[in-house]
């Protein structure tokens, strides 16, 4: 049985989540502010955490900055705030998912499930991919850029990983959401575009290999 953190300091939110996550035979602890959740993480061990953005005593990011220097647990963010900054800082400090307020109940079971599903997959063979400096281990799950290591997010990665093994292959966008995060997604395909976007900042001069497919989507080149 997985063991979720719901963080948020709207006690109506968090009993939501809770009956939901409940009724999916999940365990559920509960935490009203980043103080709070940073403190149980120490004590605890989580399979996920559901962390509110704006909150009393730490918020959400700084909480999250915490957290991630204690343990490795994945983040689904929630917040009222949709805007490309926020999620794109949101994915910089390491979340899993941004979920913006109001949500669906049933949308956010279906992204927890999707978040756990993907950290369960493991890989069994040591599969390397190389290009010039570019170097793709999937075993590992690690990419050097010129002999350094890259700094990615854990989004990043599942993005990258899934479109070179599909390598010179057109990948749409409702594709890419349904592969890369495990679901039907709720709401518009800005999120893979976004991610697109911090993919190539993140490959710096093989950022070209990533190839825009007007109004359809991506693929990545096929390397020789």
């Amino acid at each position: 049985m997985a063991k979720i953190l719901v963080v948020d300091d709207e006690a109506k939110i968090r009993m939501i989540i809770k009956e939901y996550a409940e009724f999916e035979g999940y365990e559920v602890a509960e935490a009203a502010d980043g103080m709070e959740a940073v403190e149980m993480v120490r004590s605890e061990d989580y399979d996920i955490i559901i962390m509110d953005v704006m909150m009393p005593r730490l918020d959400g990011y700084s909480a999250v900055k915490e957290i991630k220097k204690e343990k490795k647990i994945p983040v689904i963010m929630l917040s009222a705030r949709g805007e490309e900054y926020d999620k794109l800082f949101g994915f910089e400090i390491g979340i899993d998912d941004y979920v913006v307020k109001p949500f669906s109940p049933k949308e956010l079971m279906a992204r927890i499930k999707a978040v756990l599903a993907r950290g369960a997959v493991t890989q069994t063979r040591e599969d390397t991919i190389k290009y010039q400096g570019l170097v793709i281990n999937f075993t590992a799950r690690e990419v050097t850029i010129d002999g350094q290591k890259a700094n990615m997010t854990p989004k990043e990665y599942d993005l990258l990983f899934y479109m070179v093994r599909n390598m010179n292959i057109a990948l749409s966008r409702e594709k890419l959401l349904e592969e890369v995060w495990g679901f039907d997604f709720y709401g518009d395909d800005r999120t893979v575009d976004t991610h697109i976007k911090m993919l190539r900042n993140s490959l710096g001069p093989y950022r070209n290999l990533i190839v825009t497919l007007r109004g359809m989507g991506y693929k990545f080149e096929k390397i020789r």
